[in-house]
């Protein structure tokens, strides 16, 4: 569209942004990504890995959430590449994959308006 007029929008700004905007398939997958903060028990979740290592059983007991939704909110959090494991004999231990995890986290409390 050749006729396209903007107020405040110069061709050069135009083009940046253009080139700018995440394809939608990267869109996507931060769409999937975030909707992980949106989940009350996958952010419970988050928030204690964002303090140490935790096995189904000690997140279950901590969150008064029985195992098998902890298990299946870890399974999501696994897909999302958030969470990852390592077996500690018959036990498996989650924790977070990345720091920067944690880090959107407090900034978003940070935030927050009281």
């Amino acid at each position: 569209m050749e006729n396209e007029k903007y107020l405040m929008l110069s061709q050069r700004n135009k083009t940046e942004i253009q080139n700018y905007l995440p394809h939608d398939n990267q869109l996507d997958k931060l769409a999937l990504y975030f909707q992980n903060f949106s989940d009350l028990t996958r952010l419970k979740i988050l928030s204690c890995l964002a303090f140490c290592d935790l096995c189904v059983n000690d997140l279950s007991n901590l969150l008064k959430i029985n195992q098998t939704t902890i298990s299946h909110q870890l399974k999501t959090l696994k897909d999302q590449n958030m969470v990852s494991y390592k077996r500690n004999g018959k036990i498996i231990i989650y924790y977070l994959k990345s720091k920067e995890i944690n880090d959107i986290m407090s900034f978003a409390v940070n935030s927050l308006e009281y």
